[in-house]
């Protein structure tokens, strides 16, 4: 067996793991905006663990920009502090890959037994488990299910199906559309820059790597980051962009990688970061939108998107090019990405 081949797979499918996932969520949505009818009126927690934590992270975000009060928490929090640190009569939103991650199925379990009114709505990548048992509403995209441990293209794809529930919810019926067109952009992305993205994840001189982000970015940004960590064992952080000077810069030297995610709401602000830490002699990469008529001094490698999309509706297309760089990371330092060390599918307790 190939070193990696089931992620390389994973990695590589997702334009078409998204076309799946789209079309059946459009097959879907008229029934689910009628189940869904009425939730947006109260407060939504949205909850996971790891990976999905960090998706919690970005699906409360933009659940937020879209006019819905939504927090975000991991879900052990849930299960061991007090429920009235959150808004009162909140509906609960959980993630989970697999659908049976130990700490969401508590939290969901809590939840219901102290809110037993309240609505339980998941988004997982399969069907007929614990968590889908247990919840009211249920956004399921089994064509991103994985053989390998990170996650991958079911992260993206959840990615998706938060936005497609931020458009339900919101009664944005551009969310879907736009949706609908990354998997072509995605393929035009990972064309154009797939000899960049080896190239940096190849790249040993390169000790310490730094993610920012804001905004929404800012889950995904952590997700990038874990997807390093899980993979290629390497010393990786996440900040939000202006946060990186208050402190961190301290650690950044010509040793150091640090990639911005580029918001068009703070874009000045993020770029400016990125040529300030140039001057301390990082290497940095930008991925943004479009750099037509953009000061890029001291920026040495940019990945432009060009999807044409408004900045809350493109946030999938930031993360499969940075999980191609864990991905070569980790055979260059002689791993498996298809095994991370220390680590299993699914976290169960007892």
């Amino acid at each position: 067996m190939t070193t990696g081949q089931y992620t390389y797979q994973e990695i590589d499918s997702q334009p078409e793991v998204w076309d799946s996932t789209l079309a059946k969520m459009v097959t879907e949505s008229e029934g689910l905006r009628k189940q869904l009818g009425g939730i947006n009126q109260a407060p939504i927690v949205v909850i996971g663990c790891g990976s999905t934590h960090y998706l919690a992270m970005h699906t409360a975000s933009i659940l937020r920009l879209n006019g819905i009060f939504a927090i975000h928490a991991p879900s052990s929090d849930l299960v061991y502090f007090p429920l009235d640190q959150y808004p009162r009569g909140f509906n609960l939103l959980a993630i989970s890959r697999s659908g049976t991650t130990t700490e969401t199925i508590w939290a969901i379990n809590r939840y219901k037994k102290e809110y037993p009114n309240g609505k339980v709505i998941s988004i997982s990548c399969a069907e007929n488990t614990p968590m889908a048992q247990a919840s009211h509403i249920n956004l399921i995209a089994p064509s991103a299910a994985e053989r390998s441990i990170a996650q991958t293209r079911s992260f993206s794809s959840m990615v998706l199906v938060s936005q497609v529930l931020a458009g339900l919810l919101s009664g944005n019926s551009e969310i879907m559309k736009n949706q609908q067109k990354l998997p072509a952009i995605l393929r035009k992305i990972n064309e154009k820059y797939k000899t960049l993205v080896e190239k940096l994840g190849r790249d040993l001189s390169i000790e310490r790597m730094f993610y920012l982000g804001d905004g929404p970015l800012y889950g995904i940004a952590s997700e990038a980051m874990l997807k390093a960590k899980e993979m290629s064992c390497s010393w990786v952080e996440t900040y939000h962009s202006l946060e990186f000077r208050h402190g961190p810069m301290s650690l950044a030297n010509e040793k150091t990688l640090i990639v911005g995610l580029i918001s068009d709401s703070a874009r000045d602000a993020e770029l400016l970061v990125l040529r300030e830490m140039k001057k301390l002699g990082v290497r940095t990469l930008a991925i943004i939108e479009s750099a037509k008529g953009i000061d890029l001094t001291g920026i040495d490698d940019v990945v432009e998107l060009n999807s044409g999309i408004k900045e809350l509706d493109r946030t999938a297309l930031f993360l499969p090019l940075l999980q191609w760089v864990a991905y070569y990371r980790s055979l260059e330092k002689g791993l498996d990405p298809d095994n991370p060390v220390n680590l299993s599918q699914v976290v169960y307790l007892k």
